[in-house]
């Protein structure tokens, strides 16, 4: 069993990374999402054998594509890494 629910502690330090749009709502299932990134690449899996507690996931795999090409997972290890230094 693979770990893909990340705490409330991890969620507040990922969120401000994660790129929203100007225009529409804001997408309420970015948690569960992200969630479903982690599961993919921790198990291994194929994208299409995705539980369907993180969405659709080809919904997933496309925004997994947007972050991807915009940094956003580039900005999200260096924060870790700012983080760390800061507690060193």
């Amino acid at each position: 069993m693979t770990r893909a629910q990340l705490t409330d502690a991890e969620w507040e330090f990922v969120s401000p990374f994660l790129p929203v749009g100007e225009f529409g709502p804001y997408p309420v299932n970015l948690r569960a999402q992200l969630e479903g990134m982690i599961w993919k690449f921790r198990s291994g899996a194929q994208w299409r054998e995705m539980p369907e507690r993180f969405g659709a996931w080809k919904t997933v795999y496309d925004r997994f594509r947007q972050w991807r090409d915009a940094g956003v997972f580039a900005a999200v290890l260096q924060g870790v890494i700012n983080e760390a230094a800061l507690r060193a």
